[in-house]
């Protein structure tokens, strides 16, 4: 199995497990929809993800907050509750142009107020939704929208089934902590809605194979490969290297112009070579390929017979060659 399909497989095993894509998405659909659609900064310090009963559901709301009722797939039915203390922010942002410093006393919400923050309520479902299209808590959290208001929560009761939800408690800042409170959004447990659409794994057509490798061989072949030619090594004491002056004749007694080592950067020899010249500049006439394990051979990195013109030769040698 190839790195990228392993990956895929892994981040899909995560998504199957169920991740923190609805924290995350719920957090950011809350934010931009208040952004786009009022102007107004919310912020969401903290957000609690959790599964509750019916009933268990219908205890959480506070007094006096605004209920929306929310349809999905499959006849699916899902809550909103918005507290007064953000409910009252979020009318005076659209009324006043801002948030006031001092809330209102609480009231009873109205069809009004339910209205002027429906557009909110499906631009946060909507961002919700887009966020989590590829992951797996798309199944339960995508699909719904706002239907409906309630100011009175009893029959509540009567309209949700009575199953498992998760719960997503955000705790809401708006205007940059004038005023504070919770949004929560209740959603059937068990989802009905669309399958994630996963990103397609790579494949590799096999017809693309030679060509490719063709490809590739070109650019390997074209590419600069640096060799030095060694004429003799020589092994001399410190003190003698030391004291080597500018002019002075050194000795190489096991020397010969007719086996010149072609060596690599890694001083493995590729092959040898006679010096000579051709057109004026030095040259190397290839005599014999070596392996990679030392032998000699026909086919190794450089070939017998091949010209190697490395550089200008010295007007010195031009004239004594």
């Amino acid at each position: 199995m190839s790195v990228i399909r392993r990956k895929l497989a892994a981040a899909r095993a995560a998504m199957a497990e169920g991740t923190p894509g609805a924290d995350r998405g719920w957090r950011l659909a809350l934010a931009r929809a208040a952004r786009d659609a009022m102007k107004l900064p919310l912020e969401v310090p903290s957000l609690r993800l959790s599964r509750a009963s019916l009933a268990e559901l219908l205890e959480m709301p506070a007094d006096r907050a605004l209920f929306a009722v929310l349809e999905g797939p499959a006849e699916g039915m899902g809550l909103l509750v918005i507290s007064p203390p953000i409910l009252q922010g979020m009318i005076e942002q659209q009324t006043l142009g801002r948030v006031q410093s001092h809330a209102a006393s609480p009231r009873k919400p109205t069809r009004t107020d339910a209205a002027m923050v429906a557009g909110l309520i499906d631009a946060a479902l909507v961002g919700l939704e887009q966020t989590l299209a590829q992951e797996a808590d798309l199944v339960w959290a995508g699909g719904f929208r706002y239907a409906s208001f309630l100011d009175d929560p009893r029959p509540l009761g009567l309209l949700l089934e009575d199953f498992s939800y998760r719960i997503l408690q955000a705790e809401v800042s708006l205007a940059h902590g004038v005023r504070t409170g919770q949004v929560l959004l209740a959603l059937p447990a068990e989802g009905r809605g669309a399958m994630p659409s996963y990103p397609a794994p790579e494949t590799q057509d096999d017809t693309d194979a030679p060509a490719f490798a063709s490809a590739l061989a070109e650019r390997v072949e074209g590419a600069t490969s640096e060799l030095q030619a060694a004429l003799t090594r020589v092994t001399l004491p410190l003190a003698t290297i030391m004291s080597l002056r500018v002019g002075e004749v050194m000795a190489l007694p096991t020397a010969a112009l007719d086996h010149i080592s072609i060596e690599g950067t890694d001083g493995r020899t590729v092959g040898l070579a006679k010096l000579g010249q051709n057109r004026g500049m030095r040259a190397l006439r290839v005599t014999r390929s070596v392996g990679q394990d030392g032998t000699a051979t026909g086919q190794a990195e450089v070939q017998a017979g091949n010209l190697i013109v490395p550089m200008a030769m010295p007007e010195q040698m031009r004239q004594a060659g």
